[in-house]
This record gives structure tokens, C-alpha cells and sequence, in this order.
């Protein structure tokens, strides 16, 4: 199977959610074909996502979108999980053959007090991996034991609680979307909007600058993304940080478009929406 496990070592569920996916799904599921328990979280979409699901084997369910974090328990506490690890997808993430024989190899056996493993997503646009200007790397915890992790909305995305310890694999999931241009931008307009709302409520909480050299990736990139809520000229800040800092002009042409994407998309929608959000709670 191209470098990947025999179904019958499979030691894992996936659970991949969806909305409207029928142009990512195909290649999801191509990379999960080692996979014994395949399970489908849908948010009622209209185009073919279920007939790719059903004809591909995977197990399908429907449910309405809370959020991320509130989705992915309620897909571990009602879609009956055939294994005790479960593996986390979007829709437009991929499995690696290396990855795939390191998720076997990391959960049998697994120690017991290690519930979660974080990994590295590695992020493709326009066909090239964006390795400096998409800030690799970025870390998600994403293989769980059930019944030891929760999951908690925070913006556009979400943080979990486990109960245990959090473990490193060393292979990259692969994040690409198929669906082009356009999509990402409408993609972005709704993260604007969640991440102005979650920032706004998160400022009555403690700063704590002790969080900025955690030696947990996700505490880190969390206290500096919070860090950065209080700078002026955000977009053009985070258009430094990316392109010069951390080295973007490297991915060349098409690191150049995504670092002026992220910052005068993204960066500026999130902050005038959340300026609007002030304004109109001003006015009330």
C-alpha cells in the first residue's frame, strides 16, 4: 500500500469532519485507506460529501457546528470509536505513509500515562509547502485516548484538556486544501469574525509573560499570539514577523502572496471587526 500499514494492524479510528468537502475528502480518505475505522462527522452538507463517504466505507454522521472543540467531543462521545486511539482530521489534512507507521508504532504499545500526542502540521498552498511563512511549525494535538481528553472551542479553533501527559511524534500531518482562492478568503472572513470575538472576551483574563518561554509549543505560540493583540499596527507587524523574522521571503514568490494574504486579509478583518464589536458595545 505505498509505504502504509496492512488494515490489519490497524490500531486506531480516524474521525475526519466535514462541511461540503467533496473536492478535499477524496485525498483525506486515499490516505486513511490503512485504516480499519473510518468515521465521517459532517455538518449537513449539500454537495457529495456522504455518497464519497459511503462509497469510500467510512462510517457517517451528521451534526450542527458548535465550534471546533465542542464538535470533536461530541464525535468521541457518540460515534462509538472501534479503537481506544482515535485520530483526529479536517477534511483537508493528509496522512503520510511515515506518519501512518509511527501512529502504529506510538500507540502499541503506548505508555500509560500518556493520553494525547501533539504532531506537526506542515501547510501547502498552491501547491508548495509554505515551510517559513505558515510559521512551521505549527503543533496540534490531534491522536487521543478516548475517554482522557476533552476538547475546548477557543476563536476560530480549539485547545483540549488531558488528562495525563502529551506526548511529540515526529512525522508532519499534511494540511493542503484543494478548493482554491476564493474559498480561502470566505474561510477567513468567518476565523476573523470567531477569533475578534474569542480575543475580546479573553482580555479580561491574566497575562501571564511566564507562558512565553513554556517549554509546551501550544502554551508558547498561544501567550504570543495573545502578546500580539495589544500591538498597534498588527497587520503590518505580523507581515514583519512572518516574511522577515521568520524568514517567509525564503518560500519565495508564493511565500510573499501568503504573508501579505494573512496579514492584510486575516490579520486587518480580525482587527476591524473586533474594533466594531468595541464600538457597538459602546453604544449600548
Amino acid at each position: 500500500m505505498n509505504g502504509f500499514p496492512s488494515p490489519s494492524d490497524c490500531v486506531l479510528s480516524a474521525i475526519i469532519f466535514t462541511l461540503n468537502e467533496e473536492i478535499n475528502l477524496p485525498h483525506c480518505l486515499e490516505s486513511l485507506k490503512w485504516c480499519d475505522d473510518v468515521i465521517v462527522v459532517d455538518t449537513f452538507s449539500t454537495d457529495k460529501t456522504e455518497k464519497i463517504c459511503r462509497d469510500a466505507g467510512a462510517r457517517f454522521f451528521q451534526h450542527a457546528f458548535e465550534g471546533f472543540g465542542l464538535q470533536r467531543n461530541w464525535a468521541l462521545e457518540n460515534t462509538e470509536p472501534k479503537h481506544e486511539w482515535v485520530l483526529m482530521l479536517d477534511a483537508d489534512e493528509r496522512v503520510t505513509p511515515e506518519l501512518a507507521q509511527e501512529l502504529i508504532k506510538t500507540v502499541n504499545p503506548c505508555p500509560q500515562n500518556t493520553h494525547a500526542w501533539r504532531l506537526r502540521r506542515r501547510f501547502y498552498m498552491w501547491g508548495k509547502w509554505l515551510r517559513r511563512s505558515s510559521l512551521y511549525p505549527t503543533w496540534v494535538v490531534r491522536l487521543v485516548r478516548k475517554g482522557r481528553v476533552s476538547y475546548v472551542n477557543r476563536g476560530h479553533g480549539e485547545t483540549q484538556i488531558v488528562d495525563g501527559k502529551i506526548g511529540a511524534l515526529r512525522h508532519d500531518l499534511i494540511d493542503e486544501n484543494h478548493k482554491g482562492l476564493e474559498a480561502w478568503r470566505e474561510r477567513q472572513k468567518i476565523y476573523a469574525e470567531q477569533e475578534a470575538r474569542y480575543e475580546i472576551e479573553s482580555e479580561k483574563k491574566p497575562f501571564s509573560f511566564y507562558e512565553l518561554f513554556s517549554r509546551d509549543p501550544l502554551i508558547r505560540r498561544h501567550a504570543l499570539k495573545r502578546l500580539s493583540w495589544q500591538l498597534p499596527l498588527r497587520p503590518l507587524l505580523y507581515f514583519i514577523y512572518s516574511y522577515f523574522f521568520r524568514l517567509g521571503f525564503l518560500d519565495g514568490l508564493p511565500g510573499l502572496r501568503f504573508c501579505l494574504m494573512k496579514a492584510a486579509f486575516y490579520k486587518y478583518l480580525t482587527q476591524y471587526k473586533k474594533e466594531l464589536r468595541r464600538d457597538v458595545r459602546s453604544w449600548n
